[in-house]
């Protein structure tokens, strides 16, 4: 028998981080343009692109957890968390509020499904699977998870928004699981490339 452990020096191999896949603005526009004739569908996709929630997030939403400005969020752990709204999730949340008040319904939960209950994760997925097919985008590569990485990624892209701030929104426990949604494209790229003094020297 060894008396020393000869593996325990030994590096394990990095594996590398998965760029997440996600929806560019134009795909997001589509899809909620798809969804508008239904105002619990178009303020379902809403939340998701705005807000970036967890599919397990928004299906155990309450109604008493939509505030004027913000929305209270029970993440993983059970952790609170508040995301503010934005004027579209406000929009599109008052319009199906007042639907949802003509159902009277005997639950609380702020989505139902045609049963007038809570709505199930899978309920989310078909719905999110209908839009997706309904915009000629492909349903193997978008799901309700892409959702919240293209809310991220826009965020980042377009808001400039810091990675501390993210993770805030994102209800990260910690700075690495939020990197994986810096991730910089293709455009990004060739910009940063051809910012270099030297790119238009021909000769």
């Amino acid at each position: 028998m060894l008396e020393n452990n000869i593996t325990e020096e030994l590096e394990s191999p990095k594996l590398p981080k998965r760029i997440p896949k996600y929806l560019n603005l134009e795909e997001s526009v589509r899809l909620l343009i798809e969804c508008d004739k239904s105002p619990r569908d178009h303020c379902i996709m809403t939340l998701f692109l705005n807000c970036a929630l967890r599919l397990s997030e928004l299906v155990s939403l309450n109604v008493e957890q939509v505030g004027s400005d913000v929305l209270t969020i029970n993440g993983k752990g059970n952790k609170e968390r508040k995301i503010f709204l934005t004027p579209a999730a406000k929009k599109s949340l008052t319009k199906w509020l007042i639907i949802r008040k003509e159902l009277n319904l005997e639950t609380n939960a702020l989505f139902v499904s045609r049963c007038r209950k809570r709505i199930t994760t899978r309920g989310v997925q078909n719905i999110v699977k209908k839009y997706i097919c309904a915009a000629k985008l492909d349903p193997s590569q978008i799901s309700a998870h892409k959702l919240r990485h293209t809310a991220a990624t826009l965020m980042y892209k377009y808001g400039k928004v810091d990675i501390r701030s993210l993770q805030q929104i994102l209800g990260h426990e910690t700075i690495a699981t939020t990197e994986i949604y810096t991730h910089i494209d293709e455009q990004q790229l060739q910009s940063a490339v051809n910012s270099n003094p030297l790119a238009l020297m021909f000769n």
